[in-house]
């Protein structure tokens, strides 16, 4: 990869939870000499608490707000591959944010893959609370339809991750960024 940094200097991994943004965000990083940031880490840091602890006791408003001043600090850093909360993309100053500050890909994996994820990860406890009183499967799905949306629009590029590795996920979110090297190389040779 060409030693002149992507412009404009980071990488979002959007995508609801459990579809690879943490994993995926640290290969990819390693792999670009970047820093990684995963913007719940940084949050539950700050506030010496978990998500669902801020959920339960200040509510899902109050954590948006929390989680939007985490995302504006981040997006003011350069070479740096952030993995974001599910629903960052439901604030637009958010997407905007992310938007002026570099590339956002959106990891998307289909809701029995996410339920799988879920049910097989350790910290699904303390980092992913419930947001409705469904069962699993069918929280995933509604979530997933009324986000869709939001995704398409925050999104630079997509990659599905269902049935591929995290290095494969990974390995196809550098192919991109190559080809924007190239692209933006051409550009300025031209």
């Amino acid at each position: 990869m060409n030693a002149e940094p992507i412009n404009p200097n980071n990488v979002f991994l959007i995508g609801y939870r459990c579809t690879g943004k943490s994993s995926v965000g640290r290969l990819l990083a390693a792999r670009l000499g970047w820093h990684f940031a995963d913007t719940d880490s940084l949050l539950v840091a700050e506030k010496q608490t978990s998500i669902r602890e801020i959920v339960d006791n200040c509510g899902w408003q109050e954590f948006r707000k929390f989680e939007h001043e985490v995302v504006k600090r981040v997006c003011d850093q350069n070479q740096l591959v952030v993995a974001t909360g599910g629903g960052v993309v439901l604030n637009d100053a958010n997407v905007a944010g992310m938007k002026a500050a570099g590339k956002t890909f959106w990891l998307r994996a289909a809701p029995e893959t996410i339920r799988r994820r879920m049910m097989q990860d350790t910290d699904t406890e303390a980092f992913r609370p419930p947001l409705s009183s469904k069962d699993s499967i069918a929280e995933i799905e509604e979530t997933l339809l009324e986000r869709e949306p939001c995704y398409r629009r925050a999104m630079d590029f997509l990659v599905d991750t269902d049935g591929r590795r995290i290095d494969e996920v990974c390995e196809a979110i550098m192919r991109q960024l190559i080809a924007l090297d190239a692209e933006r190389n051409e550009a300025h040779s031209s």
